[in-house]
């Protein structure tokens, strides 16, 4: 039996230990029974801690075409790094563990021994459905992370029938035999844990790190996006926004206008690390706390922003202070293309930007062309100043021309911080914004092409790792 790094929930004196573990297991987690808890304190500190807010999923900024690699860098960059900037078939070596799978099946493993068990734990009856429907919240959450990356985008006629992820629903990490449920299996579970979960989460968004009401409807109308079912998605977002205008904490949009401004609060701007901001828990865009270490976005030269994403960008547009145009720590990248200076950890629980652009492309798609406008107009008069925040107006009066400007505006906002790489999923298989190609471009440092890779359609889902599909014979692999 192979030794693995896993993690130990133990609650001893009002606090959660780490340890490791023994096991043969793609889930990489606890072994049964380690988890001790008894009160529903027990079961919220399981909610509260480090474990859940740090997670281990990278590739979706290697994958998205929202980057360049630089050669020189690249030639020393890590397999796993290259293979994936390639969209190789294959990324990991057979006695490599993925960590984008094994600390998101550890997260998996935490949320069922909670939505199992605390409805028989001491304490008030309020609470435990609370803390159920936050465990229900997170699973959801984290569910649908890996049907991101292990299957095929939800396409409505094939989703029965495309292979998913396998349901893992209980905390006993004995049990071996895994088989993989359905995409549409895979989607319906997730719709089912946030719909049970919404009415029983709490009303008001009080810490950061745990669940609303708020996310529980914007991460359900988000789901119903990649769905492509915008109609049930949109009232989602709206009452998502009616939560959060009575939120306990204050969530709101910086406006870079000012805290770029002489004296604002992102400033200065420091050459490692880039404009000065608040951590998660105080991050006021930031309505679910879920966070992951971005190196490519800090101070790591092998992937920086495409020069097709540079030139959508106005001069005076403020997100521009997160980038520059020199190596770390000195020299020269590509002509027209930026490196991120920070922040090291890139926030992909929910934020706020994220759900302003969301409800404007279903407020696009479903013909609401002028609330779709606003909803832009909201965000792009935050992030430059008003006079350059207007939306041309032939985008703004036509539906295909609005959805792709939409799509352009989320690069502005997301450019390599991965999101981009979900956005392409969905694209590929969206009846709207059709034969679009996505190519990644290996450059010299002077902008000279020394390659470009295609994306096929094979490579919008990540195979699973050899050692996986060792442990789990009866677990087939995507082609």
């Amino acid at each position: 039996m192979k030794t693995y790094s896993a993690y130990l929930y133990i609650i001893t004196a009002g606090m959660v230990a780490l340890s490791s573990s023994c096991k043969k297991s793609f889930l990489e987690v606890v072994p049964k029974g380690s988890v001790i808890a008894s009160t529903t304190d027990d079961y919220g500190r399981l909610l509260t801690n480090a474990t859940l807010l740090n997670v281990t999923a990278n590739p979706q900024v290697m994958l998205a075409d929202d980057v360049i690699a630089i050669k020189s860098f690249f030639d020393a960059a890590t397999t796993r790094e290259q293979r994936l900037f390639r969209w190789d078939d294959e990324v990991y070596e057979p006695e490599e563990s993925a960590p984008e799978l094994d600390g998101l099946m550890t997260n998996i493993y935490l949320y069922n021994k909670i939505i199992n068990e605390v409805m028989s734990a001491d304490g008030p009856e309020t609470q435990k459905k609370n803390l159920r429907a936050e465990a229900l919240t997170g699973r959801a959450w984290t569910l649908f992370h890996l049907i991101n990356y292990y299957a095929k985008p939800y396409n409505p006629a094939t989703a029965a029938k495309d292979p998913g992820f396998p349901l893992v629903n209980s905390a006993d990490v004995t049990v071996t035999n895994f088989t993989r449920a359905s995409v549409q299996e895979v989607y319906n579970q997730i719709v089912s844990d946030l719909q049970t979960a919404i009415p029983d989460l709490p009303e008001k968004l009080t810490a950061r790190l745990r669940m609303s009401r708020a996310l529980g409807r914007a991460l359900l109308g988000k789901v119903y996006v990649f769905m492509q079912q915008y109609d049930k998605a949109l009232p989602l977002f709206n009452d998502a926004f009616t939560d959060l205008s009575q939120s306990v904490l204050p969530v709101r949009l910086y406006n870079y206008n000012q805290t770029f401004a002489t004296g604002g609060a992102f400033l200065p701007i420091a050459a490692l690390g880039g404009p000065t901001l608040p951590t998660h828990a105080t991050y006021e865009e930031n309505f679910f706390s879920r966070q992951f270490s971005n190196t490519y976005a800090y101070f790591i030269n092998i992937f920086v922003m495409s020069p097709s994403v540079s030139i959508l960008f106005k001069p005076s547009d403020l997100r521009l202070k997160f980038y520059t145009n020199k190596a770390y720590p000195s020299g020269a990248i590509p002509p027209n293309t930026y490196r991120r200076i920070g922040p090291l950890l890139t926030q992909v629980g929910f934020v706020l930007p994220d759900l302003y652009l969301l409800r404007a492309e279903c407020y696009a798609r479903g013909g609401e062309l002028t609330k779709a406008t606003d909803d832009l107009l909201t965000l792009r008069k935050n992030r430059m100043p008003d006079t350059d925040a207007a939306i041309p107006a032939d985008t703004a009066a036509d539906k295909i021309k609005l959805v792709s400007f939409i799509m352009e505006e989320r690069q502005r906002e997301f450019a390599v911080q991965g999101y981009r790489w979900f956005d392409m999923r969905r694209l590929s298989v969206d009846p709207l914004l059709t034969g679009l190609q996505f190519t990644h471009k290996l450059m010299a440092a002077d902008g000279t092409l020394s390659a470009t890779y295609a994306l096929k359609t094979e490579r919008f889902v990540l195979r699973f790792p050899p050692k996986v599909m060792v442990q789990n014979p009866g677990m087939n692999n995507n082609p």
